[in-house]
């Protein structure tokens, strides 16, 4: 809880930062990364170019600011943001001590960004908005850790590429086994690994990838989707081969199957059939009296990934449905056309746009939002956000 002499500070002072979070957030990680060059190996190249990462740490400053005061998102709504960075950030392998560092730089480019009308109240006010929100960052991933049972500094561990198996235009699937013996690490169905990807020019880079299958017999498997200029789904493409070895995180993430056996909707676009694909491999092998709806979107047949995996797991259901939107023969999709079970649990992934258009559907359709699950490799910006408050 911010304390009672920071809550009006912030109210007050939370539109200003507001306005200007995007030269904070670009004033932040250009004079991080310029000080620590390490760190670069830590964030996303691609997501710093492109600006998204200033956008979900702009997100996030906000969301929790003004969750703090009352103006923000429902607490189950913020625990739910909070849990999925927490998520995020155990499969980057994040520590408690990095958030000292993040925290003396981000409040610093608050100060260069905002100059004299940062006085030392409104410092300390957001101060300790950073840190409640770090600590309750640090106290969720440390559960996660142990329950990951990731202890010490190296998250990473050693996997063989047992085989590699083209699934599509631009996408392909590698079956992945413990390097040094072992069973492959238990998971629940749409979860995620982090690859950490030694790059030819002598760098690392880390990005995640869903598990397209269910977890048991002693693999893993991602399935990768070139993405054009991508330093890691090139390389994973154009150079690893069966034989060759990757290091893996432990799997993480949120949007995992619940247990019960109401029916299930997966809708999914592009790669995002990855942890479809998972989620319906498991309720074949272990619910195969439940109803299941997979719907697909995709620019073309020829890209799209795992429909033989898809077809194969929805013959061993009683009750199996699966539709298709080609865009380049079907249009884009009609989510007021996709079939609806009264009481059905619905599983999104997808670019941004298709999830918002789809999600919105949905609400209009009548699903509530407690049962409407998603995953975005991205910034939080498809959620729509409540009002920042305006200056008095």
């Amino acid at each position: 809880m911010l304390s009672a002499s920071s809550t009006p500070i912030v109210a007050a002072t939370l539109p200003v930062v507001a306005e200007h979070l995007d030269a904070i957030s670009e004033t932040f990680y250009a004079t991080m990364l310029g000080e620590n060059p390490a760190l670069l190996d830590l964030f996303s190249r691609s997501a710093q170019a492109t600006g998204e990462q200033r956008s979900a740490l702009g997100g996030a400053v906000a969301a929790f600011a003004s969750h703090l005061i009352g103006a923000g998102p429902s607490p189950a709504t913020f625990e739910h943001i909070v849990d999925r960075i927490a998520q995020r950030h155990c499969a980057l392998g994040i520590t408690p001590e990095q958030y000292a560092m993040v925290g003396k730089y981000l409040l610093g480019a608050v100060g260069t960004i905002l100059g004299d009308a940062v006085t030392p109240e409104i410092a300390a006010a957001w101060d300790e908005v950073y840190w409640l929100f770090a600590v309750r960052l640090i106290g969720r991933e440390a559960r996660i850790y142990a329950t990951a049972g990731v202890t010490g500094e190296d998250p990473w561990r050693e996997y063989l590429v047992a085989s590699r198996v083209d699934e599509a235009e631009e996408t392909v699937s590698f079956v992945l086994t413990p390097a040094h013996g072992g069973p492959a690490p238990d998971f629940r169905p749409g979860q995620y690994v982090t690859v950490a990807a030694d790059l030819p020019d002598g760098s690392r880079q880390l990005r995640q990838y869903s598990l397209s299958q269910a977890p048991g017999g002693g693999s893993l498997r991602i399935t990768v989707r070139r993405v054009p200029g991508g330093a890691v789904s090139g390389h994973l493409h154009d150079v690893v081969r069966a034989g060759d070895t990757l290091r893996l995180s432990q799997p993480y993430g949120d949007l995992v199957l619940r247990s019960g056996d109401d029916p299930l909707l997966l809708i999914s676009a592009g790669v995002g059939i990855t942890p479809m694909a998972a989620i319906l491999d498991h309720v074949a092998r272990t619910q195969p009296t439940r109803r299941v709806t997979a719907v697909h979107a995709d620019r073309s047949p020829a890209r799209h990934p795992l429909i033989v995996d898809t077809t194969a797991n929805g013959a061993r259901l009683r009750s199996f449905q699966h539709l298709t939107w080609y865009e380049s023969t079907d249009g884009r999709i009609d989510p007021d056309a996709v079939p609806l079970d009264p009481g059905a649990e619905v599983y999104l992934c997808g670019p941004v746009p298709f999830m918002q258009t789809v999600r919105a559907a949905l609400h209009r359709r009548g699903v509530p939002e407690e049962r409407i699950h998603y995953e975005v490799f991205g910034s939080e910006q498809w959620r729509t956000p409540a009002p920042l408050p305006t200056a008095a």
